[in-house]
């Protein structure tokens, strides 16, 4: 059985300890849990969502954000906050500025959120209260567009080092179209979210990528794949400064793979998938256990230290 990691900050008495604690989002259910890394202790955090889908933490100022993707052909997708259980629940990026809001990323050291646009065809940041919201990439505009799912924007991490964001176009389902850019966080000067000349492509063919985590730190990239066997239904990871480096398959046979969330210095990484099961392993893949399963339709996971 997995261990709660309990980490004590210091030797003296009476320093506070930081326990992991995993936050998931049950998109069926409209709700958000929290609970400790094995899937004990357990806790309903907030309900009445609007169809969540990413979720980080600000452990050190005590807030959780999501993402409601809302009714796609509504346009009323939205970003909430709230506290670490559920209290003090406010929306700061309010319906109409986003239209389908996918996986969000924290970056404490800018103090931003930077998320994926699916249906509205971008990739987005605001300040931690959700003012300035921009767009950094735009990959199309309109209905026609929208209906090309080559053009939708899924998951999203940064560089924070190299200030690069990284992201998934996901492609038709099972479709074998999928994409992992990169670009340089700031969109170059003279140049627009739509016609940006520092835009790569780093894999493509990909069968459908979803939700993205960096490991800073190691400068490893890891991603969650919906789509088809061999490459689908899988957990990959590649060495982001190895430009002829090919991506790594750790995890394969989850059923339809979308949230990941890394604990570098504990070695494991959680996976969720749509069947409604929770994974934990080690980073390379090892040790792999399924320890929730037939949980509702879960979408994003968060780990942190509390």
């Amino acid at each position: 059985m997995t261990e709660i990691v309990t980490h004590a900050s210091g030797p003296a008495v009476g320093k506070s300890t930081t326990t992991g604690r995993l936050f998931v989002l049950e998109l069926s259910g409209d709700r958000i849990h929290s609970m400790n890394p094995d899937g004990s202790n357990r806790r309903t955090i907030v309900t009445d969502c609007h169809l969540p889908d990413g979720i980080v933490v600000d452990a050190e100022a005590g807030h959780i954000y999501w993402t409601n993707m809302g009714i796609p052909n509504l346009d009323d997708g939205s970003i909430e906050r709230a506290d670490l259980d559920g209290g003090n629940r406010r929306v700061i990026v309010p319906q109409g500025v986003t239209h389908t809001p996918k996986q969000i990323h924290f970056d404490k050291g800018g103090g931003k959120l930077y998320w994926c646009d699916r249906e509205g065809m971008r990739v987005m940041r605001a300040n931690l209260d959700g003012s300035q919201a921009e767009t950094l990439v735009e990959t199309g505009r309109g209905d026609a567009d929208r209906r090309d799912q080559t053009r939708w924007c899924v998951g999203i991490t940064i560089d924070p080092q190299l200030g690069k964001i990284y992201w998934t176009q996901k492609g038709p389902t099972k479709g074998g179209l999928g994409r992992l850019c990169r670009a340089n966080i700031d969109v170059p000067s003279g140049e627009s979210p739509a016609n940006r000349s520092d835009i790569e492509v780093l894999f493509g063919q990909l069968p459908e990528p979803i939700d993205l985590e960096l490991d800073v730190a190691n400068r490893v990239l890891y991603w969650t794949d919906r789509g088809d066997p061999p490459r689908g239904n899988t957990v990959n990871r590649v060495p982001i400064n190895d430009a002829n480096a090919a991506p790594q398959i750790l995890i394969t046979h989850l059923m339809e793979g979308i949230g990941i969330a890394l604990d570098v210095p504990g070695n494991r990484m959680f996976v969720t998938d749509f069947a409604g099961s929770v994974y934990s392993a080690d980073l390379d893949g090892s040790s792999e256990r399924n320890f929730l399963y037939a949980q509702g339709n879960l979408t994003g996971i968060a780990y942190a230290e509390i």
